[in-house]
Order: structure tokens, then sequence, then C-alpha cells
């Protein structure tokens, strides 16, 4: 039995992990974690600096999504793209995960993170050719990420799409397009030319009808399931719908008779294991066994996501820690201080009611340590 005191739980005493047998695939849906990175613990990864990370332990970690039979959404906004992860070590990071994948699925971020200040909109369309073409020659699905730097010169629909139109002309396959809402990030507010989200979608719509053949699908990341059920539905057959959702993906995976989602998920970042699971259920037709899965893991989720939701990779990073992903609680640009001890408190304890840790006494271990840096 292993216990710990928590503050505002007292004497806490951790469950048994929960263990479930190996899955290599998921022929019904397609599922992308989108991984987190590991920083250089010694080094100096601090607000506004390069960052530097742990590429052992980081390309470690991808070989576990992997080997659940995830694939792994590369250079994503788990991975700190605009919060401490520059284009130089994003460039390094997708040519080291392509070398690592021998085959496995992987698609990879394309943005404008290399721009310096405002820009017009030719050099935005610029920068995302640039990275375009360095996620082209890999080989991986090419992700067009949100650019703040088009969001920020954009006044119009027919601006968005303009700078879409370029990059769809220049693709080589078939790409994921990116809807990120304003809540993971505020400077996208507005995306696509409306606030409003029916106005909003009907501008992707309409972008999409024009290169159904170059769109592998949208990943839509609005935490609206309704939003994103009428999205879905207004899709080519072509074109699918990877929910970006982290408060409603059990039902969006699950679907219903007009269709589902397939998933893009930073929370499968540390539910990689009940991600599988619940997709080798739903496979084996046991749409039941799937939701008695992922159901349970929904709080959790909704408290690593919670307001300012942005903040987020704290969370997922102190879970990889606490699981023996890695071997410290530091982060790129020092965001391992942007939750609260209280929050993250309240993260440990819904991990370990849904048996998350594989080590339960290692677990406990890590979280004494960091209660005493916090004065506790």
């Amino acid at each position: 039995m292993t216990t710990i005191d928590l503050p505002g739980h007292g004497r806490y005493e951790l469950r048994q992990p929960t263990v479930f047998p190996a899955v290599e695939s998921f022929p019904s849906r397609t599922i992308y974690a989108a991984a987190h990175v590991v920083a250089d613990p010694l080094a100096d990864n601090g607000p506004g600096r390069p960052a530097t990370l742990d590429w052992d332990a980081t390309m470690a970690f991808r070989r576990h999504l992997w080997s659940q039979g995830l694939g792994v959404a590369e250079a994503m906004d788990t991975a700190q793209r605009g919060m401490g992860l520059d284009w130089k070590a994003t460039r390094e990071l997708i040519w080291r995960t392509v070398s690592e994948a021998d085959g496995a699925p992987l698609a990879c971020g394309v943005g404008t993170d290399q721009l310096v200040g405002p820009a017009s909109m030719s050099e935005v369309a610029e920068a995302y050719i640039e990275q375009l073409l360095t996620v082209g020659v890999t080989g991986a699905t090419p992700i067009l990420m949100c650019s703040r730097a088009l969001a920020a010169v954009a006044k119009t629909p027919e601006d968005y799409r303009s700078v879409y139109r370029q990059l769809l002309e220049r693709v080589e396959r078939p790409v994921i397009l990116h809807w990120l809402g304003s809540m993971f990030d505020p400077a996208l507010t507005g995306y696509w030319g409306s606030t409003d989200l029916k106005l909003a979608a009907e501008s992707l719509l309409n972008l999409i009808a024009e290169y159904p053949e170059r769109i592998d699908g949208v990943k839509i990341s609005l935490l609206d399931a309704e939003a994103e059920i009428a999205f879905r539905r207004a899709l080519p057959d072509s074109v699918v719908c990877y929910t970006g959702d982290d408060f409603n993906y059990p039902w969006l995976i699950e679907g219903d008779e007009h269709g589902h989602s397939h998933a893009l998920l930073g929370i499968f970042d540390p539910l990689a294991r009940f991600a599988s699971a619940a997709a080798a259920r739903l496979d084996a037709g046991d749409a039941a066994g799937f939701r008695a899965i992922l159901d349970p893991t929904v709080p959790l989720a909704r408290k690593v996501f919670e307001t300012p939701t942005f903040n987020y990779k704290t969370g997922v990073v102190f879970l990889a820690w606490l699981s023996g992903h890695q071997d410290h609680f530091r982060m790129v640009g020092g965001l391992e201080s942007a939750r609260s001890i209280t929050h993250l408190t309240e993260v440990f304890t819904l991990a370990d009611r849904i048996g998350l840790f594989p080590d339960p006494e290692l677990a406990a271990d890590r979280m004494r340590s960091l209660l005493t840096v916090a004065g506790q």
C-alpha cells in the first residue's frame, strides 16, 4: 500500500495501476497523440531563451507512443510551439522524430514561428512554405498549424484563404488543416476571418471545397462538441475530422449514426495506454467497453486543460514525470511554474483514480519531492 500526505486530502492512498493488453493498430480510427518535449534540466531553458532538449528522453517518449499503436503528432502546441520551443529546435525535433519513425504514423506541424515581429501577408506565406518544404521532404504528413502572424495581419476570410491556397498548391501529399480555438491561444482569436464560429467554419469549409483531394483532414480544437459535430457533418466524404477537443473526446470519437471524429489530442500524450485499449474495444464493436475506458479519464483531462487552457502543457509534462517517462519536472521556457501546487495536486489525485501511474511508489516519491520544494 502506497500512501502520501497531500494538501487538502490528508493521508491519501494510491491505487494500483490499470493494466491493458498490448494493441498494435486500430482499423476504424486514426489516432494521433500530440507529444510533449523533454527539456535538458541543466540547460538555460528559462523564459525567452533558446530551447535545449534532452533528446534521448524526448525520442524515448515517442517510441512509447508508437508502442501503444498511436500515431505521433510532432511539433504541435503540446510540444510548446510558441511557448518555449523555437524554430531551430523544432526543425531538429522533426528530423530526429522522422529518423525514429521507421514507417510508424507521423504528422508534423508546419507554422510561421520563425518570423520575428510584424509580417506582411507575403512574408507569412513564405514562412509557411519554408516549413512546409522542411516537413514535406521527410515523408511525414504536414499539419498546417494556425499562425499568430497570419491572425495579426489577415483582415477577412479571403485573406486567410489566399495564404492557404498558396500552401495547398505546393503540397505533395494530403495535409491536415488546423483550427485552434482562442482558449488554446488568445492570439488566434477570429481565425478563419470571424469570431462567429459558424462564419469561421463556413470560411474554412469553402477552402476545403476548393482542394478536397489535397486535404486529409482537419484538426478542430474548439472545446465545443456541438460546433465540431456540425463542422464534421459538413465536410466532404474524403476529408476526415480529427478531434482536438480534450473535454469531449470519448463521444466525439465514438460518433453517431452520421459519422465520427478521428483523434489528434494532447491529452492522449499521458493517456496513451487508455486511448489504445479503448480504440481496440471500439474496433471489436464494443462501444460500451470503449466508453468504460475513456469516460473515467475525462475529469483528469478537464483539469489538465482548465483555464488558462494554454498552460495544459505543464500538466502533461508533470504526468510524464510522475509516470517515469522522464527524470525531472523541468520545461523549456520555465513553464513548469505555470500551474499552482494546488492544481498539480488535483491532477495527481485524478490521475491516480484511473490507475494512470505504472509505478505508484515512484509517483508518490516524486510528488513528495515536489511538495517539499513547495514548502509542504
